[in-house]
């Protein structure tokens, strides 16, 4: 496993573009991420229904 500042130097020489690219790419992530488990939560009881 490469060391983590690595990973980063990389991530950061591939995302030079203009405009908010990692910003928003970040946000979407979290945000997918978040909803998957919100969805989970909220749902989990109901299979436990007797």
């Amino acid at each position: 496993m490469p060391h983590p500042s690595l990973l980063l130097a990389a991530a950061e020489e591939t995302s030079r573009g203009d405009g908010p690219g990692w910003l928003l790419r970040t946000v979407i992530i979290v945000g997918v991420v978040g909803a998957a488990l919100l969805a989970w939560f909220l749902l989990r009881g109901y299979g436990n229904q007797d």
